[in-house]
């Protein structure tokens, strides 16, 4: 567990300034700037920013440490006679692993596709073949994904992105392993995954009661 002592002091000012009682950074608060830096060289080493898949890569890991970062929330321990919290200690903590899972599920559920930008692409007569294409460590998180909808709003940095849509699951496709939907058992009262709407795909259903001893 990383950590590190927080000195804010401009924080403290403007919680003063808000008519809150007195507090001031104390402690030791996560240490999010080294998990950042940390996350980037361990899960980004493999993915140099060449291709459209790398790209998409970075920015859906960048998204992710991004939501972890703006879920931090202060906390606080009051100090004083007999708990009157005349003087309160804060610090920053991270946020709970289900926290930021849900709200990388939500991200997920409104993630967009994307394709590479046209200033992206550079002409075979301005390449050097002897001296392949390289992107600097630095310089690999410096690009801008556009949507593959032109109408759509082009992702931000806490947008989750995709290059191509999921194949349907509701009908069999050997070549692609899926074996489909029909005749599945299904929940009719259940909205989840196993909920006769999303397993049926609007095939219609039936019911069947069965008295079992």
């Amino acid at each position: 567990d990383y950590s590190h002592v927080d000195r804010s002091p401009h924080r403290a000012r403007a919680a003063a300034a808000a008519n809150v009682r007195v507090w001031k950074w104390g402690g030791c608060s996560d240490n999010i700037g080294f998990g950042f830096k940390f996350s980037r060289e361990f899960v980004d080493t493999g993915e140099r920013g060449k291709t459209l898949r790398e790209k998409m890569n970075l920015h859906n890991n960048e998204a992710g440490r991004m939501h972890v970062q703006t879920e931090m929330r202060q906390e606080c321990k009051c100090h004083g006679m007999s708990g009157s919290c005349t003087v309160k200690t804060c610090w920053m903590r991270l946020p709970t692993f289900r926290s930021v899972g849900d709200a990388l599920k939500d991200s997920f559920d409104g993630a967009s596709r994307v394709m590479m930008p046209n200033t992206e692409v550079e002409a075979p007569s301005q390449r050097n073949d002897a001296a392949p294409h390289r992107v600097p460590r630095r310089d690999r998180y410096r690009f801008q994904l556009r949507p593959h909808n032109p109408d759509h709003k082009t992702p931000g940095v806490k947008d989750l992105v995709y290059l191509e849509s999921s194949p349907g699951f509701c009908e069999k496709n050997p070549r692609l392993g899926i074996p489909g939907t029909h005749e599945r058992a299904c929940n009719d009262t259940s909205i989840g995954v196993d909920g006769c709407d999303l397993m049926c795909c609007g095939r219609g259903y039936r019911t069947e009661t069965m008295f079992v001893v």
